[in-house]
């Protein structure tokens, strides 16, 4: 019960790693926001745990308003703050990716941190105390060839965590990021481009322990993050890959 009697939000919680946060949380005694733009995922996995479904689209004010609004109702305060959403582009030349596709990555992946930031970070600063973790990438610390857009943004995320780490460690606030492998998450297919037994061998073949990263190795290292054993842990990218950034 790591996380007994904490308040946490996890966005994209209604699949994949987001998921499998949201599950490791409410096991280990959190209260669990789950956000989600897709709002009978949210419910679904909200009825799971015993948690709080919100649907919210996380790029905008009115998502991060509506999913706040949510979290403070349960206790009037937030203890963690998961940046899980995301999205990717399907592989192609840097050229070819659609000025859409580009804004839809950036939006998501970028500007929803800065948006939960501009409202979380000062109710956690209020309260002297808090744990961010954002979902980064090892696309942002060893980029895979035609999916340059999704890799520049997970790098801004990994560079974002460290700076909000620096700024707001004064205030009692650790930010740390995790930074998966692809897992066996809906945007698997999207990152292969297709998923065929041949595409997945390919994948598993830069991972020396030879699987993809699962739900629950993301909730693990968060859980981990996000608990006081980490006190003295902020501004860290930790990588959750089997090896693959070595």
């Amino acid at each position: 019960m790591r996380l007994q009697d904490k308040i946490a939000i996890v966005t994209g919680a209604g699949s994949g790693f987001g998921a499998g946060i949201a599950r490791k949380f409410a096991a280990e005694g959190a209260r669990v926001v789950v956000a989600d733009r897709n709002g009978d995922a949210a419910r679904a996995i909200a009825e799971e745990i015993g948690g709080t479904p919100v649907t919210a689209d996380v790029a905008t004010e009115d998502g991060i308003r509506a999913m706040t609004e949510a979290t403070l109702r349960l206790g009037g305060r937030i203890d963690i703050l998961v940046n899980n959403a995301g999205v990717t582009h399907l592989p192609s030349p840097m050229e070819e990716v659609s000025e859409a596709d580009f804004d839809r990555i950036l939006a998501v992946n970028c500007k929803a941190i800065f948006l939960a930031a501009k409202t979380i970070v000062p109710l956690m600063k209020a309260q002297k105390s808090g744990a961010i973790v954002n979902i980064a990438s090892t696309a942002g610390v060893s980029p895979r060839p035609r999916l340059s857009w999704y890799n520049a943004s997970k790098g801004w995320v990994i560079t974002a965590t460290r700076a909000m780490a620096v700024e707001l460690a004064p205030f009692g606030i650790r930010v740390n990021a995790l930074n998966p492998v692809a897992g066996e998450t809906p945007l698997l297919a999207s990152f292969m481009g297709e998923d065929t037994p041949e595409m997945r061998a390919k994948f598993l073949s830069t991972i020396p322990i030879g699987r993809f990263s699962t739900p629950e190795d993301l909730g693990n290292a968060a859980c981990f993050l996000a608990s006081d054993e980490a006190s003295m842990i902020t501004g860290v990218a930790m990588e959750v890959d089997g090896g693959r950034c070595i």
